[in-house]
């Protein structure tokens, strides 16, 4: 579903991704881990086509598309979504009408018809419930005054909302207490786990990877993935560190 093949990513005259291969089938979830500065966020920014991130060599495609040869906005409407660990707060403008104007321009993209009013309330009410968000934080202007929980669960809802093919998720489990951890893990496995979707799951503590299960788990180093395996890898990082398991 996601094939990267010897991805070289630079920010400025810095190279950061230096031939990264990565393969994320239909069906799986994968994690990324790896200590600061190993390349995890640039690898989700240039996934998501965002400026500044400079593909400088190498592949990747998405369901079988060049994945970087769209606009960020074509990804978006191709099925792919981005979650950050850091979501940004868009003063004087709701929940509400942020996320209806994303799904109906996606839809419009795809040639789809656009949901009424009516029908993107009930989508939007039914994924804040399950999510545990009220009703009238949905109305509030987007992430303004959200703690670092209801971002996130925010975040979820949004994705849905959109309800993608494929999402990257950059450590969304940054600022959760076990609470919202849980409600997050339990978002995404409701939201993505299915045959025909794909999660890259980007992250430094095995904690959330308790709810969401991985297929893969995948060591990223300087650029690069140096050592792949499944869930245990995660709880070797946990007990060990990152030098004792790459020794």
């Amino acid at each position: 579903m996601l094939k990267i093949e010897n991805l070289t990513v630079a920010v400025g005259d810095k190279p950061i991704l230096k031939g990264l291969d990565l393969t994320v089938p239909a069906g799986e979830v994968h994690a990324i881990m790896g200590p600061n500065g190993a390349g995890k966020s640039t690898l989700s920014y240039a996934l998501g086509g965002r400026p500044g991130y400079d593909v400088t060599g190498g592949s990747a495609s998405f369901d079988g598309e060049d994945l970087l040869d769209m606009e960020p906005h074509e990804r978006a409407a191709a099925g792919l979504f981005l979650g950050f660990q850091y979501p940004v707060e868009i003063p004087g403008i709701s929940m509400l009408q942020f996320l209806r104007e994303s799904l109906n321009a996606q839809r419009r993209e795809r040639g789809e018809d656009e949901l009424s009013g009516a029908d993107f309330i009930k989508l939007a009410r039914g994924q804040a419930d399950a999510l545990g968000l009220s009703a009238d934080m949905l109305k509030r202007p987007v992430n303004v005054g959200f703690s670092g929980g209801e971002k996130k669960r925010a975040e979820m809802v949004q994705m849905g909302i959109i309800d993608p093919k494929f999402a990257v998720l950059d450590e969304t489990d940054s600022g959760l207490d076990i609470d919202a951890l849980k409600a997050v893990g339990e978002g995404i496995n409701r939201i993505m786990r299915a045959p025909d979707k794909g999660v890259l799951l980007i992250t430094h503590y095995q904690r959330l990877l308790n709810y969401v299960q991985p297929d893969k788990v995948h060591i990223l180093s300087d650029g690069k993935i140096v050592k792949t395996g499944g869930p245990e890898l995660a709880h070797a990082l946990e007990d060990e560190g990152y030098a004792e398991v790459l020794a």
